[in-house]
């Protein structure tokens, strides 16, 4: 056996790499051709046209919209139904409710089964039903052996229905945000996040705001309970499954299940709130436990409905978007100043992105690092992103299709995701060509009119007594109070305050 192993290694040395000189010096003097001069003469095909396999969609007489997305490579069938009404539908004071109720939607079990016995009952059959909560959605999804599928639906068909949000299982929940609460400022990077999306959107917006103890506190088994029959309506719900069955029969089978559920109130998940951003200048958080400076750059971005849109994601993906964006280069490699910088110009679904731009350095280039940002988006002016960072830009973003929408359960949810926000359902079809359109001159003016840097904040987490020169030296600056609020009287034990 140790004799055969050999043989085929040296067979495999053989055929791989030849018994003369390198593939690409055969033929020519090794003074004539190098690797890199040859590589960059090999042939790229132009990239196909994206035809993904696409989910048969039908809509119930109760409003309820359905995706079907065959796919046989294993034996397992896979849902999830997204329904409108997320954390932007709750008042401030309940802030946190929607963490709670995805939580305990599942672990509070049903009516007939507890959670824990559904535990049970899921894990002899290998299978999962999840819930979640977002800010503008909520979740509950299923995955079994197709052989298990009735059985698992019927969880998911009682839980969706029939939810029970068990008091002990509403106290576990909390006391896991509560403990989160106490560790937030733990972690530089993620005040840092934290802080900069407040900046961008206003402090109590559902896209910045964060629990505290009496918001969480505040919250009630009946405060789940009128949420779930706020929104769980099949007029309010987008359903995907992808698997291992046939069409027809599932699609019979969710009629079936689906079909005669009464049609509930109008949706109502609450309108995108309208950013309220900070006025440009330098914001500071001090944190003196830390020999690193977290520092963003950040204003009010795009919604993906923006006609530059594809331009501006080329831009944010040759200017900071990867390893050979001109950030990274510049910053990072040439100068040495950044542990990681990266940014861009954000977009979201239905509400717009946060423009940032992000760099992790030593203390004691904090300042350094800024103007270095600076300069780069000053530079831009007369040193525009070139043919070259464009083709790499381009390149980059569609060459991710790869591995974004490599299974046809991936290009499902993406679809899922158009349904719900009301994007047509061939956008995914139509970006690979918009993306291929885009030449320097977009890249050139959207960077014009959007990338302003006298109208960014400037987030700066670190410990200042290290800095390389104070912040000021830059202009005005604001202290951040990231103090957390004390918890109400009697609601925690003294040692986890």
């Amino acid at each position: 056996m140790k004799r055969s192993r050999a043989v085929y290694a040296f067979l495999f040395v053989i055929v791989v790499f030849g018994t003369s000189r390198p593939v690409w010096a055969q033929g020519q003097p090794n003074s004539q051709k190098t690797p890199e001069q040859l590589w960059k003469k090999i042939p790229i095909p132009k990239l196909p046209e994206f035809h993904p396999a696409q989910p048969k969609r039908f809509e119930l007489p109760n409003g309820m919209v359905i995706f079907l997305q065959e796919d046989h490579e294993l034996p397992m069938i896979d849902g999830t139904a997204r329904i409108r009404g997320g954390e932007r539908s709750v008042s401030a004071s309940k802030a946190g409710l929607t963490d709670i109720y995805g939580e305990v939607w599942r672990t509070g079990g049903t009516k007939t089964q507890t959670g824990d016995q559904l535990d049970d009952f899921l894990e002899q059959r290998a299978a999962k039903v999840e819930t979640g909560g977002g800010i503008e959605s909520t979740t509950i999804s299923w995955s079994c052996l197709k052989e298990d599928f009735d059985d698992v639906f019927r969880v998911f068909d009682d839980l969706l229905k029939n939810p029970d949000f068990r008091a002990e299982k509403i106290e576990i929940a909390k006391k896991g945000m509560y403990d989160g609460i106490s560790r937030r400022n733990d972690d530089a990077s993620q005040i840092a996040a934290r802080e900069a999306a407040k900046l961008v959107y206003g402090a109590y917006s559902p896209y910045a705001r964060t629990p505290e103890y009496r918001t969480v506190a505040s919250v009630t088994r009946q405060d789940l309970v009128e949420f779930h029959g706020r929104y769980v309506h099949p007029n309010n719900i987008i359903l995907g499954v992808v698997g291992d069955f046939d069409s027809a029969k599932m699609e019979a089978r969710l009629r079936e299940a689906f079909g005669a559920w009464p049609k509930g109130p109008a949706p109502n998940d609450g309108d995108p709130a309208k950013p309220e951003p900070a006025k440009p200048g330098y914001y500071l958080v001090e944190k003196n436990d830390v020999n690193q400076s977290q520092i963003q750059l950040v204003a009010v971005g795009i919604t993906r409905r923006n006609p530059d849109y594809f331009a501006t994601s080329v831009f944010s993906e040759a200017f900071g978007g990867g390893f050979s964006s001109r950030l990274f280069n510049d910053i990072r490699t040439t100068k040495g100043l950044a542990y990681g910088v990266g940014g861009g110009i954000g977009a979201g679904w239905d509400h717009p992105g946060m423009l940032r731009m992000m760099v992790s350095t030593k203390s004691k280039t904090t300042v350094e690092s800024i103007q270095a940002i600076d300069e780069e988006i000053a530079d831009l002016n007369k040193r525009p992103i070139n043919d070259e960072e464009l083709k790499r830009a381009k390149d980059a973003i569609l060459n991710s299709f790869v591995f974004r929408f490599d299974s046809p359960g991936k290009v499902l949810q993406e679809k899922m995701a158009y349904e719900f926000y009301g994007y047509p359902l061939d956008f995914l079809e139509n970006f690979q060509r918009e993306i291929e359109k885009v030449t320097k001159e977009d890249v050139a003016r959207v960077a014009a009119k959007y990338l302003h840097r006298d109208q960014m904040a400037v987030l700066v987490v670190g410990n200042v007594a290290d800095f390389d020169k104070p912040l000021s030296a830059l202009g005005s600056v604001t202290k951040l109070d990231i103090a957390i609020p004390a918890p109400p009287p009697g609601l925690m034990p003294e040692d986890q305050k």
